[in-house]
């Protein structure tokens, strides 16, 4: 029978004997759906993603989106690897002191535009409305919401991937499995396989940063599109479900306390505070 909710299991160990985790990997994905930029640091504010993580989109028709009043969407709205695969095709960079984007395939360079200025998301949509005519629904539009995220969930969060629990899914599906295919933002060492599934309502410390785990993270056919080929070469989800009865991989969390982070910093389950 499943083990009573708020309860610890006997094969969980108590939350004091957790050993520390440490950020392997930290990435933002500036534009939704398209490619992972490695940071060494990055400040966290409460309540929010990291810095320019899934700052903009690329509306796949029209959803009546209000950049002065922004309401969440579900992914199926934008362009995106779990239907548009080729987007892992097109390598690109997002600068933050100009709001350009550049994006470059096979080294060339083939577009660019500030993502902030009319003229510059024009350029961006004319370039995926050509490349992508047959996968559009209607016109595409680059999405900016001032300080709005275009989350998979509809509340802003950092997600986790434990490297562990990827060892376990190569396994699972007999070949490597690339860790960006999970396109989290922080990828962590040090937890046994699946450690993160008991972590749900506990709060992590990142240095003088805290987060609040709030989900696990469901899986979709993105994870089958290798990024570096833009292939659907794997069955990720399935491979899951079969051997572990549900199709997630990775948790997220909620910044309750803001700080900054590095590649090399110690995440740590926190003890609960006596009062």
């Amino acid at each position: 029978m499943p083990w009573p909710l708020g309860k610890e299991s006997p094969m969980t160990p108590p939350m004091s004997q957790i050993s520390p985790a440490r950020i392997t990997g930290l990435y933002r994905y500036p534009v939704k759906g398209l490619t992972p930029e490695p940071l060494q640091t990055a400040r966290l504010r409460v309540g929010e993603t990291l810095p320019a993580d899934r700052r903009y989109a690329l509306e796949n028709g029209p959803t009546g989106f209000d950049p002065a009043a922004p309401v969440w969407r579900p992914k199926t709205s934008y362009l995106m690897l779990m239907r548009n695969e080729r987007l892992a095709g097109f390598k690109t960079h997002f600068d933050d002191a100009t709001n350009m984007l550049t994006i470059r395939k096979d080294g060339a360079i083939v577009a660019q535009g500030d993502l902030e200025s009319a003229e510059g998301r024009a350029t961006i949509e004319r370039f995926f409305a050509a490349e992508f005519a047959d996968e559009l629904r209607g016109p595409v539009r680059l999405l900016s919401g001032g300080g709005y995220a275009f989350t998979d969930l509809a509340r802003k969060v950092i997600s986790i991937i434990n490297l562990a629990s990827l060892a376990e899914i190569e396994k699972l599906v007999g070949a490597t499995v690339h860790p960006l295919r999970f396109r989290a933002n922080l990828y962590v060492t040090g937890w046994p396989a699946w450690q993160e599934t008991t972590l749900m309502g506990e709060t992590l410390r990142i240095g003088s940063a805290r987060l609040k785990v709030v989900k696990t993270t469901t899986r979709c056919a993105a994870v089958n599109v290798d990024p570096d080929t833009a292939a659907r070469d794997l069955d990720i989800p399935p491979a899951l479900m079969q051997a572990r009865g549900n199709n997630e991989c990775g948790i997220y969390a909620e910044v309750i306390e803001a700080g900054d982070i590095a590649v090399g910093d110690e995440l740590a389950v926190e003890q609960p505070r006596l009062v």
